[in-house]
């Protein structure tokens, strides 16, 4: 794969690209606080109450980022 030089794409490119980027970040982050909750709730992390706020925040990310970023390639 050759190397890309963030300097020489696009303003588009650059905006495709860092879009997606904060797209799977978001995802990444529901995701684990998704993964979080189930360790809690199967005894594997103590439970204070924390799954239901994980999910929440998993919830609330998914919300706030689903339309934010748009898909990568459709700028």
């Amino acid at each position: 794969m050759p190397t890309v030089i963030w300097p020489e794409l696009s303003d588009d490119q650059q905006l495709i690209l860092a879009r997606e980027a904060m797209r799977r970040a978001a995802e990444t982050l529901a995701d684990h606080a998704e993964l979080l909750a189930a360790e809690m709730e199967d005894g594997g992390l103590v439970d204070q109450g924390g799954p239901e706020a994980l999910r929440l925040f998993a919830a609330v990310v998914r919300a706030t980022n689903g339309d934010s970023f748009g898909v990568a390639g459709h700028a």
